[in-house]
């Protein structure tokens, strides 16, 4: 997937998504080394300290983890992921629910859009 970054957020930031991403559709797999900070930072075009941010946050939420000698990989814990899938989905929600009341759609109308557009989408 490649970097695209917008100036409406931090990098930093966008790229916590992007890798949390990565972790909850197992791009990166629970238990996987994930890339080193210079690798990533090449990959992203962007500062090395800023991987380095992207990659504490994560750690603070507990989706990666250090191991001394041999770098970071994805944790194992099914309940952290199952909860970053979570977290991820209801921003998703929230962000689509936003545009759709922006349009003016009550939230009835914006169900019956929701649904037709999963129906649509299975076909």
């Amino acid at each position: 997937m490649p970097w695209k970054f917008d100036n409406e957020r931090p990098i930093y930031l966008q790229m916590v998504d992007v890798m949390s991403m990565r972790i909850a559709n197992q791009t990166y797999k629970p238990g996987s080394k994930i890339p080193a900070v210079r690798e990533l930072a090449l990959e992203a075009g962007v500062n090395p300290n800023t991987v380095q941010r992207v990659f504490a946050e994560l750690e603070r939420r507990g989706v990666l983890y250090t191991e001394r000698t041999t770098g970071r990989y994805v944790c194992r814990d099914a309940v952290v992921l199952e909860e970053l899938k979570e977290h991820l989905s209801q921003t998703y929600i929230d962000e689509m629910l936003r545009h759709l009341r922006e349009l003016g759609l009550s939230d009835e109308a914006i169900q019956k859009t929701v649904v037709k557009r999963m129906e649509e989408v299975e076909k």
